[in-house]
């Protein structure tokens, strides 16, 4: 029963945020392994997954390590020439697009697995996350996606695959989806423990810091991954704080494409409400 008003009271806060911000929807789940408690807000809502998708591509690729298909030491060719799951048309990532065009330097070179990994995550390379599924198969990792019985996560083509977006052929989550993804690799579940050490490790190092951990307090380590175009916005990531157990969170938000202003700040406050809740603090 006391979690029955706190989820109300907490959702209330959250469609008030939402509605003060001007975003067009929002769906966020968490779950407290402190307590126990799974919370959800429209949490088998489906929405565009933007670069949230790669976290559990990194799975599949830890996947195929464990299934010695690669290894940490493998170097892969990296090539800026992919094709469309539209119509199998050839496409490249636009270094201007890319959030870190670091990776472009090494095209008609190879790079380590855990090098692609890191950009994939931490400076969200589209570049990266597209060599790395080359690599290890979109299919293979659709089906390790399903081995593990993940749902709420629909992967279906790389990054910047401009015709299939024009076809509607889209990457999509729910943020139940994405916090079972982030428990599986928690809980060290999800391949092996020292897949999931890896994982975990690639996650904290994150750059984009804009959403889940701006509304957290300065001692809290955030393992994230967020995600954003046009007309998305979203972060989901593992919380750890002092003297309690962490918690797994996804906040997803939708946005009018010409509305750029506020998202990040919306994932905060959002982030805000659940930990103050969750902790009884209240963040200054």
């Amino acid at each position: 029963m006391a979690d029955e008003h706190l989820d109300t009271e907490l959702r209330a806060a959250i469609e008030a945020a939402v509605e003060n911000s001007n975003a067009e929807a929002a769906a966020v789940a968490f779950h407290d392994y402190e307590t126990g408690r799974h919370f959800e807000y429209e949490g088998d809502r489906w929405m565009h997954a933007a670069s949230t998708i790669k976290v559990p591509v990194l799975v599949g690729a830890f996947a195929a390590i464990e299934d010695h298909d690669l290894t940490l030491s493998s170097r892969i060719h990296v090539r800026n020439r992919f094709f469309s799951a539209a119509d199998g048309s050839a496409f490249r990532i636009d270094p201007a697009r890319d959030a870190n065009s670091e990776v472009h330097t090494f095209i008609g070179k190879t790079m380590k697995f855990p090098e692609l990994a890191y950009h994939m995550i931490v400076t969200s390379s589209n570049l990266a996350t597209n060599v790395l599924l080359d690599a290890v198969g979109l299919e293979r990792v659709q089906r390790t996606l399903q081995e593990l019985g993940v749902e709420g996560v629909d992967l279906q083509r790389g990054v910047e695959d401009q015709r299939a977006y024009e076809a509607g052929i889209n990457n999509r989550v729910t943020a139940n989806g994405l916090v079972q993804v982030l428990r599986l690799i928690e809980e060290r579940e999800a391949i092996s423990q020292e897949a999931c050490d890896h994982m975990l490790e690639i996650l904290e190092q994150q750059e984009f810091r804009s959403g889940i951990p701006a509304g957290l307090p300065d001692d809290a380590r955030v393992a994230n991954k967020t995600g954003e175009i046009s007309t998305v916005a979203h972060d989901t990531g593992l919380v750890y704080l002092p003297d309690r157990q962490p918690y797994a969170l996804a906040i997803l938000t939708s946005w009018p494409a010409d509305r750029t202003d506020g998202r990040r700040d919306t994932l905060a406050t959002i982030s805000r409400l659940i930990y103050e809740q969750l902790t009884g603090k209240e963040e200054d």
